[in-house]
Protein backbone atom coordinates (compact mmCIF):
# COMPACT_ATOMS: atom_id res chain seq x y z
CA UNK A 1 0.00 0.00 0.00
CA UNK A 2 1.39 3.82 -1.31
CA UNK A 3 -0.19 6.78 0.47
CA UNK A 4 0.50 10.01 -0.07
CA UNK A 5 0.50 12.58 3.26
CA UNK A 6 -0.18 15.92 2.73
CA UNK A 7 -0.79 19.24 4.34
CA UNK A 8 -2.05 22.80 3.20
CA UNK A 9 1.20 24.86 4.33
CA UNK A 10 2.27 28.68 3.47
CA UNK A 11 -0.45 29.95 4.85
CA UNK A 12 0.98 32.89 7.07
CA UNK A 13 0.84 36.85 5.51
CA UNK A 14 3.60 39.34 6.77
CA UNK A 15 5.11 38.90 10.03
CA UNK A 16 1.79 36.68 10.80
CA UNK A 17 2.28 32.62 11.08
CA UNK A 18 -0.44 29.81 11.47
CA UNK A 19 1.71 26.89 11.73
CA UNK A 20 4.82 25.05 11.95
CA UNK A 21 5.60 24.68 8.46
CA UNK A 22 8.93 23.23 8.69
CA UNK A 23 8.43 20.78 10.92
CA UNK A 24 5.33 19.29 9.14
CA UNK A 25 7.31 19.23 6.03
CA UNK A 26 9.65 16.88 7.34
CA UNK A 27 6.72 14.74 7.73
CA UNK A 28 4.63 15.05 4.44
CA UNK A 29 5.23 13.92 1.07
CA UNK A 30 3.22 16.68 -0.72
CA UNK A 31 2.39 20.48 0.27
CA UNK A 32 -0.44 22.60 -1.04
CA UNK A 33 0.74 25.82 -0.80
CA UNK A 34 -1.39 29.12 -0.37
CA UNK A 35 -1.23 31.96 -3.28
CA UNK A 36 -1.84 35.05 -1.39
CA UNK A 37 -5.39 35.07 -1.77
CA UNK A 38 -6.42 33.21 1.17
CA UNK A 39 -2.92 33.82 2.87
CA UNK A 40 0.72 33.85 1.94
CA UNK A 41 2.39 36.32 0.47
CA UNK A 42 5.69 36.24 -2.27
CA UNK A 43 8.18 35.47 0.59
CA UNK A 44 6.32 33.19 2.63
CA UNK A 45 6.07 31.42 -0.92
CA UNK A 46 9.54 31.70 -1.77
CA UNK A 47 10.43 30.15 2.02
CA UNK A 48 8.00 27.41 1.93
CA UNK A 49 8.70 25.93 -1.55
CA UNK A 50 12.72 26.35 -0.15
CA UNK A 51 11.45 24.51 2.91
CA UNK A 52 9.28 21.73 0.18
CA UNK A 53 12.62 21.24 -2.23
CA UNK A 54 15.09 20.87 0.73
CA UNK A 55 12.76 18.13 2.15
CA UNK A 56 11.95 16.42 -1.32
CA UNK A 57 8.13 17.45 -0.95
CA UNK A 58 5.94 17.95 -4.10
CA UNK A 59 4.66 21.10 -4.27
CA UNK A 60 0.70 21.89 -5.46
CA UNK A 61 -1.34 24.92 -5.66
CA UNK A 62 -3.90 25.78 -2.99
CA UNK A 63 -6.10 28.15 -4.73
CA UNK A 64 -9.10 30.16 -3.33
CA UNK A 65 -10.85 32.87 -2.90
CA UNK A 66 -9.31 36.73 -3.05
CA UNK A 67 -10.50 36.55 1.03
CA UNK A 68 -7.40 36.79 3.67
CA UNK A 69 -9.88 38.44 5.85
CA UNK A 70 -12.02 35.38 6.01
CA UNK A 71 -9.46 32.96 5.30
CA UNK A 72 -10.78 31.98 2.09
CA UNK A 73 -13.46 30.05 3.72
CA UNK A 74 -16.28 32.53 2.85
CA UNK A 75 -18.07 31.93 -0.33
CA UNK A 76 -17.53 35.03 -2.97
CA UNK A 77 -20.21 35.22 -6.08
CA UNK A 78 -18.09 35.26 -9.33
CA UNK A 79 -18.90 34.54 -12.75
CA UNK A 80 -17.20 31.20 -14.16
CA UNK A 81 -14.88 33.35 -16.45
CA UNK A 82 -14.04 35.39 -13.11
CA UNK A 83 -13.21 32.48 -11.45
CA UNK A 84 -11.25 31.45 -14.10
CA UNK A 85 -8.79 34.31 -14.14
CA UNK A 86 -8.34 33.95 -10.46
CA UNK A 87 -7.46 30.23 -10.37
CA UNK A 88 -4.51 31.17 -13.32
CA UNK A 89 -3.78 34.10 -11.46
CA UNK A 90 -2.53 32.15 -8.48
CA UNK A 91 -1.39 29.31 -10.89
CA UNK A 92 1.17 31.95 -11.86
CA UNK A 93 2.26 33.43 -9.14
CA UNK A 94 3.38 30.06 -7.93
CA UNK A 95 4.73 28.77 -10.61
CA UNK A 96 6.75 31.89 -10.93
CA UNK A 97 8.26 30.94 -7.31
CA UNK A 98 8.69 28.36 -7.67
CA UNK A 99 10.44 28.50 -11.08
CA UNK A 100 14.12 29.80 -9.57
CA UNK A 101 14.29 26.59 -7.63
CA UNK A 102 13.72 24.40 -10.67
CA UNK A 103 10.63 23.18 -8.91
CA UNK A 104 6.82 22.61 -10.80
CA UNK A 105 3.62 22.54 -9.65
CA UNK A 106 2.18 19.09 -9.40
CA UNK A 107 -1.03 19.22 -8.24
CA UNK A 108 -3.80 21.67 -7.45
CA UNK A 109 -6.08 21.09 -4.52
CA UNK A 110 -9.21 24.15 -4.16
CA UNK A 111 -9.04 25.54 -0.84
CA UNK A 112 -11.95 26.31 1.88
CA UNK A 113 -15.63 27.50 0.48
CA UNK A 114 -14.12 26.93 -3.02
CA UNK A 115 -13.33 24.08 -2.82
CA UNK A 116 -16.51 23.12 -0.92
CA UNK A 117 -18.39 24.87 -3.80
CA UNK A 118 -16.37 22.90 -6.97
CA UNK A 119 -16.83 19.40 -4.98
CA UNK A 120 -20.68 19.87 -4.81
CA UNK A 121 -20.86 22.14 -8.18
CA UNK A 122 -20.45 20.53 -11.34
CA UNK A 123 -20.45 23.97 -13.41
CA UNK A 124 -17.83 25.49 -10.50
CA UNK A 125 -15.63 22.09 -11.20
CA UNK A 126 -15.45 22.63 -14.47
CA UNK A 127 -14.15 26.05 -14.67
CA UNK A 128 -11.67 25.23 -12.10
CA UNK A 129 -10.57 22.32 -14.92
CA UNK A 130 -10.90 24.35 -17.77
CA UNK A 131 -8.38 27.16 -15.64
CA UNK A 132 -6.01 24.97 -15.07
CA UNK A 133 -6.09 22.80 -17.90
CA UNK A 134 -5.10 25.92 -20.14
CA UNK A 135 -2.31 26.39 -17.81
CA UNK A 136 -0.90 23.61 -17.23
CA UNK A 137 -3.09 20.38 -18.88
CA UNK A 138 -0.31 18.11 -16.61
CA UNK A 139 -1.15 19.25 -13.25
CA UNK A 140 -3.43 17.13 -11.33
CA UNK A 141 -6.40 17.38 -8.99
CA UNK A 142 -6.55 16.30 -5.35
CA UNK A 143 -10.56 15.43 -5.15
CA UNK A 144 -12.79 14.06 -2.86
CA UNK A 145 -13.92 10.50 -3.37
CA UNK A 146 -17.27 10.80 -5.74
CA UNK A 147 -17.11 14.63 -5.82
CA UNK A 148 -18.41 16.76 -8.58
CA UNK A 149 -14.67 18.33 -9.08
CA UNK A 150 -13.02 14.50 -9.40
CA UNK A 151 -15.96 13.78 -12.17
CA UNK A 152 -15.53 16.88 -14.10
CA UNK A 153 -11.31 16.27 -13.95
CA UNK A 154 -11.88 12.91 -14.92
CA UNK A 155 -13.78 14.24 -17.86
CA UNK A 156 -11.51 16.16 -19.24
CA UNK A 157 -9.03 13.57 -19.35
CA UNK A 158 -6.93 14.78 -16.51
CA UNK A 159 -5.11 12.81 -13.54
CA UNK A 160 -7.04 12.89 -9.89
CA UNK A 161 -5.52 11.70 -6.47
CA UNK A 162 -8.39 10.85 -4.21
CA UNK A 163 -8.09 12.56 -0.88
CA UNK A 164 -9.33 11.95 2.57
CA UNK A 165 -9.39 14.96 5.58
CA UNK A 166 -7.72 13.21 8.60
CA UNK A 167 -8.77 16.14 10.55
CA UNK A 168 -12.27 16.60 9.58
CA UNK A 169 -15.51 14.92 9.87
CA UNK A 170 -17.63 13.73 6.83
CA UNK A 171 -21.48 13.95 5.67
CA UNK A 172 -23.41 11.27 4.41
CA UNK A 173 -23.03 12.60 1.19
CA UNK A 174 -19.07 12.63 1.42
CA UNK A 175 -18.60 15.74 1.62
CA UNK A 176 -16.84 17.60 4.55
CA UNK A 177 -19.52 18.53 7.77
CA UNK A 178 -19.24 22.36 8.07
CA UNK A 179 -17.03 23.39 10.19
CA UNK A 180 -19.94 25.43 12.27
CA UNK A 181 -20.88 21.92 12.67
CA UNK A 182 -20.16 20.64 16.26
CA UNK A 183 -17.78 17.47 15.87
CA UNK A 184 -16.30 18.67 12.13
CA UNK A 185 -13.33 19.16 13.25
CA UNK A 186 -11.20 16.33 14.59
CA UNK A 187 -8.51 17.53 17.04
CA UNK A 188 -7.75 13.86 18.65
CA UNK A 189 -4.48 11.86 17.31
CA UNK A 190 -6.08 8.53 18.01
CA UNK A 191 -9.51 9.46 16.66
CA UNK A 192 -7.78 10.06 13.48
CA UNK A 193 -5.38 7.77 13.49
CA UNK A 194 -7.64 4.85 13.99
CA UNK A 195 -10.23 6.40 11.57
CA UNK A 196 -7.44 6.39 8.62
CA UNK A 197 -6.84 2.97 9.62
CA UNK A 198 -10.27 1.84 8.99
CA UNK A 199 -10.11 3.37 6.02
CA UNK A 200 -7.04 2.10 4.47
CA UNK A 201 -8.22 -1.71 5.56
CA UNK A 202 -11.64 -1.86 4.37
CA UNK A 203 -12.51 1.74 2.34
CA UNK A 204 -14.92 2.45 4.83
CA UNK A 205 -15.87 5.77 6.69
CA UNK A 206 -18.21 6.16 9.77
CA UNK A 207 -20.37 9.80 8.73
CA UNK A 208 -20.60 12.20 11.64
CA UNK A 209 -24.11 11.41 11.63
CA UNK A 210 -23.31 7.65 11.84
CA UNK A 211 -24.10 6.08 8.02
CA UNK A 212 -21.10 4.20 6.80
CA UNK A 213 -19.37 5.77 3.43
CA UNK A 214 -17.42 3.93 0.94
CA UNK A 215 -14.57 6.29 0.08
CA UNK A 216 -11.41 6.00 -2.20
CA UNK A 217 -8.06 7.31 -0.94
CA UNK A 218 -4.56 7.83 -2.08
CA UNK A 219 -3.61 10.99 -0.44
CA UNK A 220 -4.42 11.93 3.28
CA UNK A 221 -4.43 15.43 4.67
CA UNK A 222 -3.85 17.52 8.00
CA UNK A 223 -4.66 20.89 8.20
CA UNK A 224 -1.43 22.63 9.28
CA UNK A 225 -3.81 24.94 11.42
CA UNK A 226 -5.62 22.11 13.24
CA UNK A 227 -4.46 22.18 17.06
CA UNK A 228 -1.57 19.14 17.28
CA UNK A 229 -1.12 18.99 13.42
CA UNK A 230 2.35 18.44 13.73
CA UNK A 231 1.99 15.23 16.00
CA UNK A 232 -1.09 13.96 14.04
CA UNK A 233 0.81 13.80 11.24
CA UNK A 234 3.35 12.23 12.71
CA UNK A 235 1.10 9.80 14.31
CA UNK A 236 -0.51 9.21 11.08
CA UNK A 237 2.66 8.28 9.56
CA UNK A 238 3.91 5.93 12.08
CA UNK A 239 0.63 4.38 11.96
CA UNK A 240 0.71 3.68 7.90
CA UNK A 241 4.60 2.65 8.03
CA UNK A 242 3.35 0.36 10.94
CA UNK A 243 0.84 -1.13 9.30
CA UNK A 244 3.25 -2.22 6.28
CA UNK A 245 2.45 1.37 3.92
CA UNK A 246 4.70 2.92 2.54
CA UNK A 247 4.10 6.80 2.57
CA UNK A 248 5.24 7.80 -1.13
CA UNK A 249 4.89 11.45 -2.76
CA UNK A 250 2.33 12.26 -5.14
CA UNK A 251 4.10 12.36 -8.30
CA UNK A 252 5.68 9.14 -7.91
CA UNK A 253 1.70 8.09 -7.44
CA UNK A 254 1.14 9.55 -10.47
CA UNK A 255 3.90 8.34 -12.67
CA UNK A 256 2.63 4.64 -11.88
CA UNK A 257 -1.49 5.72 -12.20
Amino acid sequence: MKIDLNSDLGEGFGPYTIADDAGIMDVITSANLACGYHAGDPVIMDRTIGLAKAAGVDIGAHVGYPDRMGFGRRHMAMDLPELEKHVIYQLGALEGLARPYGRKISHMNPHGALGNLASADRAVAEALVRATSAFDPNIAYLVLSGSELEAAARAAGRQTINLFLADRAYLPNGQLAPRSMPGSVIKDENTSTSRIMRLLDDGTLVAITGEILHIEVQSILVHSDTPGALDMARAIRSAITKAGGVITPLSHLLAHS
